[in-house]
């Protein structure tokens, strides 16, 4: 399939409390990797299937909410395609050291999803 969902990620107020509450209910694999001082990012490992992360909400007034992110060629491409379409740009294209890139749009209906694009290797 062109472009499929290759991550989905939870943004939550109460990390821990989310951890505990995915951790029981499923058998996934939750790893904490500190990607700076202060801020954890929970790597979910669901063996077969995509996979996902969980943090803390980045900013105040973000919700709790799963957003599920896109494979794509581009990221910068795809962000400014998705833009001339009607879609608004929450997050611009923005780097992932040693991962990749994603941006974060809201489409013309409101909906939420990322774009991703991994490091080329």
């Amino acid at each position: 399939m062109a472009n499929p969902f290759v991550h989905v990620e939870l943004t939550t107020q109460d990390p821990d409390k989310a951890k505990a509450f995915y951790g029981s209910l499923f058998d996934w694999s939750l790893n904490d990797v500190e990607i700076s001082p202060g801020f954890t990012y929970t790597m979910i490992g669901v063996g077969e299937g995509t996979g996902g992360g969980l943090m803390k909400t980045p900013a105040p007034g973000v919700p709790t909410a799963w957003l599920p992110y896109v494979l794509v060629a581009d990221v910068a491409a795809s962000t400014a395609r998705a833009a001339s379409l009607g879609a608004t740009v929450i997050q611009d294209v923005t780097e992932v050291p040693d991962a990749g890139s994603f941006s974060i749009i809201i489409d013309p209906t409101g909906a939420a999803i990322g774009l991703w694009q991994p490091k080329a290797k």
